[in-house]
């Protein structure tokens, strides 16, 4: 889940959060990033559903284009 950080490196992570946020404010911090990783998600859930659900369908090489003024 973390790549290469071993615990030594988390822990110091979470101290320099600590640090950066305070304690009072570290709880409403995890709540804005959680907040915003479920968002990211659901909006490459709905591109990738959009993707599928696009139509495969492509004009042949050799069509000539449509004109739209005459």
């Amino acid at each position: 889940m973390f790549g290469n950080l071993g615990a030594g490196e988390i822990v110091i992570l979470l101290v320099i959060a600590l640090l950066v946020f305070g304690a009072n404010r570290l709880p409403d911090a995890g709540r804005a990033v959680g907040k915003g990783l479920r968002e990211f998600k659901r909006a490459l859930s709905d591109a990738e559903d959009s993707i599928r659900r696009a139509p495969d369908e492509e004009p042949p090489r050799d069509a000539q284009p449509k004109r739209l003024v005459e």
